[in-house]
């Protein structure tokens, strides 16, 4: 019995250890791990003069659409910058592509459709405003 009190106290260990990690690094900004070349307009995307979000969420979502609600209106206060939202379903060779294991994925493109940023999870107006700073200079508040 002792054998299994400690067993299951050490599983919970583990599990919480693992959700702390997981839970830490949601929302962060990253750089992207590899380059993928990607045909935007064949996604419906148009691509902004400065920088571009694409969010790539799952209907079922709610941190996805928490995450649109502040996008949208942050990029349109942003000059030359702009929000596109796709449905992981509908764009499963892209998701694939881009290996995108989570909903919400943000990416951030640069001018030219380059991905710039990475982020995980659910996206506060400071974290769109430091992963707009990997774009460049100009970010209003």
């Amino acid at each position: 019995m002792e054998t299994q009190v400690v067993a299951l106290g050490a599983l919970l260990l583990v599990t919480a250890a693992l959700g702390a990690l997981w839970r830490s690094r949601q929302g962060r900004v990253r750089a992207p791990s590899r380059r993928a070349d990607v045909d935007w307009a064949a996604h419906g995307v148009t691509l902004g003069r400065r920088a571009t979000f694409v969010q790539l969420s799952a209907t079922v979502c709610a941190p996805c659409r928490a995450t649109a609600r502040v996008l949208g209106p942050f990029a349109g206060a942003q000059d030359g910058v702009l929000h596109h939202e796709l449905d992981v379903e509908q764009h499963l060779d892209l998701t694939s592509e881009l290996r995108v294991l989570t909903t919400p994925t943000v990416l951030v493109l640069d001018a030219g459709g380059a991905e710039v940023a990475r982020v995980h999870g659910a996206m506060s107006t400071a974290r769109a405003r430091e992963a707009l700073a990997a774009v460049g200079d100009g970010v209003t508040v």
